[in-house]
């Protein structure tokens, strides 16, 4: 057994300090940036935001609303030849390149998965591929990145999760262009509470991404984010890209049902004299470890693990181009209070200060 000394922040736990800004508005920010990517030398343009390969998030819908701000979507791994044959992946004047830069086909690492992926990176010529493990820290995921980037040589590959220096390291030169950064700070994600494993997830974007850029590589910062605001914290914390579920989750985009309920309104008809009754829409949103996911996709929770995810109603929030607006000015407004013309300086202008909680709450959720 071995303590670590020092502290470790979640996002709950700062706050940008402002600066003197020459900036005079938020359209003089650009929220685009231009990668190189160290293992399949392909570059890459776009704003770089993530919606998560999740149901009700990581869908073809999603991706053709999300191309529009030139942001990027995992579809998830549930999603077969047949689904990606029926959704011609094109642009509005029926070109494809654009897309396939901003489109990514998820797997895990079974055999059954990689003979989809194969296909269908093959069929389609898709530029992105993400592996995606709940633990990134087994010995086997290393070898399995090394089978995709020999198979693949050309793809850009996401590999995750992980939230430590001398993995992302280790993926890196697996042949990952990109690792996924994160365990346990998502919404619906219960495995620090199931498992007592995880890591504050600002402190991990900090120590991943400086062992990341340290050997050409990048990073996403995958869970944790509720508001705009701790999106501009991931970025100025070193992050590349951002993944995000909860924010992108009870959209029309997403295709899950949406469900009618009454609530009382606070009103009283006087006619009656009674309070009335207002309704609300909800969708259901859920963990990919979640008992709803496996009944879903696998049968059932096997005998030999249990459920890491929950289960929630999120509140029906109707077409996303409304939430990504919101999202797109908060992080401009953020590089405008410290003076970042682009995205790509916000880390480099970004001091955080701590502040006074004794204790992050959302390490229990």
């Amino acid at each position: 057994m071995k303590i670590e000394e020092g502290k470790k922040l979640d996002f709950s736990d700062v706050l940008i300090r402002p600066k003197r800004s020459t900036l005079r508005s938020r359209k003089e920010v650009s929220l685009h940036r231009e990668f190189h990517f160290k293992n399949s030398h392909r570059r890459w343009n776009g704003v770089p935001i993530i919606a998560a390969n999740m149901d009700g998030v990581g869908t073809f819908s999603m991706a053709k609303e999300l191309i529009k701000n030139s942001m990027m979507t995992c579809i998830t791994k549930q999603h077969n030849y047949e689904d990606w044959s029926q959704h011609h992946i094109e642009d509005d004047e029926g070109h494809n390149n654009q897309i396939k830069k901003h489109i990514s086909i998820s797997t895990g690492t079974s055999e059954k998965e990689w003979s989809r992926v194969k296909r269908i990176v093959k069929d389609f010529d898709l530029h992105w591929i993400c592996i995606d493990i709940a633990n990134g820290y087994s010995e086997h995921f290393s070898d399995f990145v090394k089978k995709v980037r020999s198979e693949f040589p050309y793809c850009n590959i996401i590999a995750g999760n992980v939230v430590t220096a001398d993995m992302t390291q280790e993926l890196i030169l697996a042949g990952a262009d990109v690792v996924k950064v994160g365990i346990g700070p998502g919404s619906v994600c219960t495995t620090r509470i199931q498992t007592g494993v995880g890591y504050p997830q600002l402190s991990a974007i900090m120590e991943c991404a400086d062992a990341a850029h340290g050997l050409g590589g990048h990073i996403i910062a995958d869970g944790g984010c509720t508001c705009p605001g701790d999106i501009a914290k991931a970025f100025a914390a070193g992050a590349d890209f951002v993944m995000l579920g909860g924010m992108f989750s009870g959209h029309t985009e997403g295709g899950g049902e949406v469900v009618e309920k009454l609530f009382l309104s606070g009103q009283v008809d006087p006619s009656t004299g009674e309070e009335t009754l207002e309704s609300r829409s909800f969708v259901n949103f859920y963990g990919m470890s979640s008992e709803t996911a496996m009944n879903k996709h696998s049968g059932g929770i096997a005998d030999y693990r249990s459920s890491e995810g929950r289960t929630v109603e999120v509140e029906y929030k109707g077409a996303v181009a409304n939430t990504v607006k919101d999202m797109l000015g908060g992080i401009r407004s953020t590089c405008t209070y410290v003076g970042a013309c682009k995205l790509k300086h916000l880390s480099k202008c970004s001091t955080f200060i701590m502040v006074n909680n004794q204790y992050n709450k959302s390490l229990l959720r």
